[in-house]
């Protein structure tokens, strides 16, 4: 079993069987009985939310705080290969999903965080750093 935490809920998941158990802040996290699990590879949070990533299907799912990144059904994660978030321990937070083979990024959450990236080239970006505020990008 694998435990996650952003600033406000914490998530246990059972890998194995795609059995997950959130506790804390409901708006932030705290509850994800209506989700399902199976198959996840990768977990990821921000300061208010969680992304659930089946990298091998391309299939995530996000809750918690809507403007932190806890929606993101209009958002392609097929050949994702990262995700990273932001976490500022005041206001909502952001996440970006890489492809680092191809440089396709996408970015959602809070822009004031770091959601909004559709004018970054992200074409050979080896690595992504994040603090409380903003996304850094190296190539």
């Amino acid at each position: 079993t694998d435990v996650y935490s952003n600033g406000y809920a914490f998530m246990a998941l059972n890998k194995n069987n795609g059995k997950a158990q959130c506790w804390g802040h409901s708006s932030y996290g705290g509850s994800c009985n209506d989700l399902d699990f199976a198959g996840v590879t990768d977990v990821y949070s921000n300061g208010g939310a969680f992304v659930a990533l089946n990298k091998n299907s391309g299939r995530a799912q996000c809750w918690g705080d809507s403007s932190s990144g806890g929606s993101c059904s209009d958002l392609d994660f097929a050949g994702i290969t990262d995700v990273y978030g932001t976490k500022p321990y005041w206001d909502p937070g952001a996440f970006i999903a890489l492809n680092k083979n191809t440089g396709k990024a996408q970015c959602w959450g809070s822009p004031r965080y770091g959601g909004a990236c559709s004018d970054v080239d992200f074409a050979d970006v080896t690595d992504v750093y994040s603090n409380g505020l903003a996304f850094m990008a190296l190539n």
